[in-house]
């Protein structure tokens, strides 16, 4: 029995794997490589990942990685058809060793919410920050502070279906706004509430007490908005500047009791046009917000066909400091200015007019005249659906540096008094600052196109052009002419030649980048006839 044992203790001992001593020393390119970086004993240490390196602070973790490294050479090392038995472990304790964590846990906060910040100004807080909670007790403590949470959009769930459904929606989805406001939301700024038909008075209770530093509150698609909770955003919310409550059910005396209240302040306005606008607009004429740079009124879902009614000189010495108007798709009766009645001050500081109708415009050149003469720094002129809009009328404009110019003219049963002749006036004046122009559907001639857009060929003088977007969707524009753009311009990025009657088939197209612009002056390079 002892020889027998002696020989199975033999054989055991032939099978225990051997590593050379030199083996289990042997260090990498990567080890030397980080231990000249941050070497041991000089109180910091290195976090690798896949696009960045950190260099922290104190003694680093554990290298996990190298020692899983050293068992796999390990295992390399043993031949593969050798039955190796382990060695047991020594009856020593060894010391428990923490899981590593990973490297986002050991980020300091600081940091993190430096990241974190820059994500959620170019996207949002949601959805990231939701789910960046979810990945360690570190990133959710960054997520979940409050100064991150400064855009919100609120919208109860199941949009659409019974309206019992959607208000138990509601009342859930209210019952969760009751921690997060206060405890998330406190330095919320921007809020917008969407598709919210019960419980809206609620939400904007719980706003006016968790939010002090609100500053712009858009309601859309809401029903119920009352008095009293407008009035108590207003009072609890002292930097709210600005406020957008198109197409939500909100009733004209809340509006004028909280233009009243907060007027002072407010910067930007929106509204949908309807009947009970009127009187909005009445304290607005009467410099209930003196500071007021952007007023937008539109139309609502369903078209509008009652007309506007808004005084030009009243509007210009209610609100002086305008900057952006917009009245949009509606049926705009200006009041005649008549002989006796002296020009108003003008809007010295607009830079946006959108007068953009698909219905009937009375808007003419004279009306025009009166809301422009006396600003000077406008930037952006759009006048689709304006068709008694001459070129005449706006080479008589005082703006010298305008950008962006939209005269498109879509749906027009009666083109037969479309002005013909003209449209070099726009370019030569403004050839050297426009970056958009939209002349689709003018029935300006042949030539007179031809000479228009010769202003952009550089032969006016004009030698830093910006121009980038053309529409000439619906014109009588040639392929010369059109060539002749596209070399000057190198710089355009959208041309639209849809419905183009004198171009050839093919090229009758809006194309949409750099490329697509050189396909399109190849093709018609190759289709003009040589000359003779």
């Amino acid at each position: 029995m002892a020889s027998e044992a002696a020989g199975l203790a033999r054989r055991a001992r032939r099978r225990v794997r051997v590593v050379h001593p030199a083996a289990a020393h042997t260090r990498s390119a990567e080890d030397w490589w980080w231990d000249r970086l941050a070497p041991s004993g000089s109180g910091y240490h290195l976090l690798q990942s896949d696009s960045m390196l950190l260099v922290l602070p104190g003694p680093g973790p554990a290298r996990l990685r190298a020692q899983r490294r050293a068992a796999r050479q390990a295992r390399r090392l043993r031949s593969p058809g050798s039955r190796a038995v382990e060695a047991k472990p020594s009856s020593a304790p060894t010391p428990l060793q923490e899981p590593d964590p990973g490297w986002g846990d050991r980020v300091p906060l600081e940091i993190l919410l430096q990241i974190f910040g820059l994500l959620v100004a170019a996207d949002g807080p949601i959805p990231f920050l939701g789910r960046a909670a979810r990945v360690c007790r570190r990133w959710n403590e960054a997520a979940s502070q409050p100064a991150l949470w400064h855009t919100l959009t609120l919208s109860p769930p199941l949009v659409g279906r019974p309206a019992k459904t959607g208000a138990k929606a509601e009342k859930k989805l209210l019952s969760s706004l009751e921690w997060l406001m206060p405890n998330r939301f406190s330095q919320l700024q921007r809020l917008t509430l969407i598709h919210w038909k019960s419980q809206v008075h609620l939400v904007l209770k719980l706003v006016s007490e968790s939010c002090p530093r609100l500053t712009f509150l858009k309601l859309s698609d809401c029903h119920g908005v009352t008095l009293d909770a407008l009035i108590m955003i207003a009072k609890a919310c002292p930097q709210l500047h600005s406020l957008d409550i198109q197409h939500s059910m909100v009733k004209s005396t809340a509006v004028v009791s909280f233009l009243e209240e907060a007027g002072p302040r407010m910067r930007k306005l929106w509204l949908t046009y309807n009947p009970q606008t009127t009187a909005i607009l009445g304290a607005l004429l009467g410099s209930c917000c003196p500071q007021l740079q952007v007023l937008e009124v539109s139309t609502g879902l369903n078209h509008n066909i009652i007309p506007f009614q808004l005084p030009i000189e009243a509007l210009q010495k209610g609100c002086p400091q305008l900057q952006v108007l917009r009245l949009l798709n509606l049926t705009w009766l200006p009041k005649p200015s008549g002989r006796a009645m002296t020009p108003g001050p003008g809007f010295p500081s607009l830079e946006e007019l959108c007068l953009a109708s698909s219905t009937c415009s009375f808007v003419s050149n004279e009306v025009l005249g009166r809301l422009l003469h006396g600003s000077p720094h406008l930037r952006l002129l759009d006048l689709r659906g304006c068709a008694r809009i001459t070129p005449a009328g706006l080479h008589d404009l005082p703006c010298q540096e305008l950008e962006q110019l939209y005269l498109g003219l879509y749906d027009m049963s009666d083109r037969l008094t479309l002005a013909k002749e003209g449209s070099p006036l726009l370019t030569q004046k403004w050839c050297h600052s426009l970056r958009e122009l939209d002349l689709s559907g003018q029935g300006f001639s042949e030539k007179d196109l031809e000479q228009a857009l010769a202003a952009f060929s550089g032969t006016l003088g004009c030698s830093q052009l910006a121009l980038c977007s053309l529409n000439l969707r619906g014109t009588r524009v040639t392929p010369g002419t059109v060539s002749s753009v596209i070399s000057s311009c190198p710089g355009l990025l959208y041309l639209n030649l849809e419905s183009c009657r004198c171009l050839p088939r093919g090229l009758k197209q809006a194309y949409r980048c750099p490329e697509e612009v050189q396909w399109c002056l190849e093709q018609l390079l190759t289709s003009l006839p040589s000359p003779s």
